[in-house]
């Protein structure tokens, strides 16, 4: 009778695969092991699994607050009674929308189901693909509404002549369909990027970048162009955006405080100040909130560069740095009840209206 039993190379193997990708299933280990390409499958390994304790409890919290959140956000401003025009109204919509979007692709799909579900049915290569390409879809179009958000504002601010025919409610919604559907058709070819990490019994499973995606030409042209569209030129413009925008604001009531005070030989309230000085707060609550959280990201994609490394090096900076992006897209609802206060009132309101009705059906 044995009592040992000695370690077989397939199980000497696996043991190696599963401290390298601990989520395989082990009925396919083998043949992943056998494949020539198993070296650099290990180097440009792509569906890295996160492990971190951290990050393993980040996600699904962010999730659990992001996906209510939004949805708050949207309930409240469909109502229109935040004292916001409509066009206004239009792009904080949208941007609810696209980050309630970002939250459940990229947040639940995409990370969380990998945490706590590795070998299901969305680790098989195709849906894979598409949770990706739909991920960065939904990040492109949640990032460029801030950016056109912005510039909306910096438009009725520093741009009068402009300011009747842009800023209109028609417009907005051109806008916005505009930057949705460029968003999603630029992320088509991002499906198409990627190969099964094995083939077991004919299925496909898991997703890693293509031999062939730093060399050929197309694809070296759309990673460039990529990075370019989101999050490069994004992070300019917005920085460039509200250094001209408070640039004008201040100038402007510089010149109204004087002129109130040479009328009335004493300064008093003004309500126009008051309201360039809540512009101000809700434009750097958005875009301000946005550079800070992404300029993680940005470091990380010239550290890429600088160091040639894959995207999938599952580094600490990678992993923070797409960790804070995402956040980015669950903390509108605190932007807004933060700085409208007509926004906090219904908040508040709908918080309290199941206790307001059982108070009404008890008496």
């Amino acid at each position: 009778m044995r009592t040992s039993r000695s370690v077989s190379p397939i199980d000497s193997r696996y043991q190696v695969m599963q401290r390298e990708r601990p989520h395989l299933p082990r009925e396919i280990i083998p043949i992943v092991t056998k494949l020539p390409s198993f070296k650099k499958i290990r180097q440009k390994k792509m569906h890295a699994r996160v492990t971190d304790p951290f990050f393993v409890l980040y996600y699904p919290i962010l999730g659990a607050v992001g996906v209510p959140g939004n949805l708050v956000t949207i309930g409240i401003l469909f109502r229109g009674r935040c004292g916001l025009s409509r066009c206004i109204t239009w792009y904080l919509l949208s941007m609810a929308l696209t980050d309630l979007l970002v939250v459940m692709t990229a947040v639940l799909l995409n990370r969380t189901t990998t945490i706590y579900f590795p070998a299901s049915f969305l680790s098989l290569t195709p849906v894979c693909s598409l949770k990706i390409a739909l991920s960065n879809a939904a990040r492109d179009s949640s990032v460029w509404l801030t950016v056109a958000f912005t510039f909306n504002r910096f438009v009725v601010i520093s741009c009068q002549n402009l300011r009747h025919k842009y800023c209109t409610e028609k417009m907005a919604a051109v806008v916005i369909a505009t930057v949705c559907i460029v968003s999603f058709v630029k992320n088509i070819p991002t499906y198409f990027q990627y190969r099964p990490l094995v083939i077991c019994d004919g299925v496909p499973w898991y997703c890693i970048i293509k031999l062939n995606y730093y060399t050929d030409p197309f694809w070296k042209m759309f990673d460039t162009l990529d990075q370019i569209i989101n999050p490069c030129t994004p992070f300019v413009l917005l920085l460039l955006l509200n250094l001209l925008t408070v640039r004008d604001i201040l100038a402007a009531n510089r010149a109204r405080k004087r002129l109130r005070f040479q009328s009335h030989g004493e300064y008093k309230r003004d309500p126009e100040v008051e309201n360039r000085r809540k512009s101000i707060i809700l434009l750097f609550s958005i875009s301000g909130i946005f550079i800070v959280l992404w300029a993680t990201q940005v470091v990380n994609y010239f550290s890429i560069k600088i160091n040639k490394r894959s995207y999938a090096s599952g580094s600490i900076l990678q992993e923070s740095g797409n960790a804070l992006l995402l956040l980015s897209c669950g903390t509108n609802t605190c932007i807004y009840a933060g700085t409208q206060k007509k926004f906090r009132e219904e908040l508040k309101n709908a918080i309290t209206y199941p206790l307001r009705m059982m108070k009404a059906l008890k008496s």
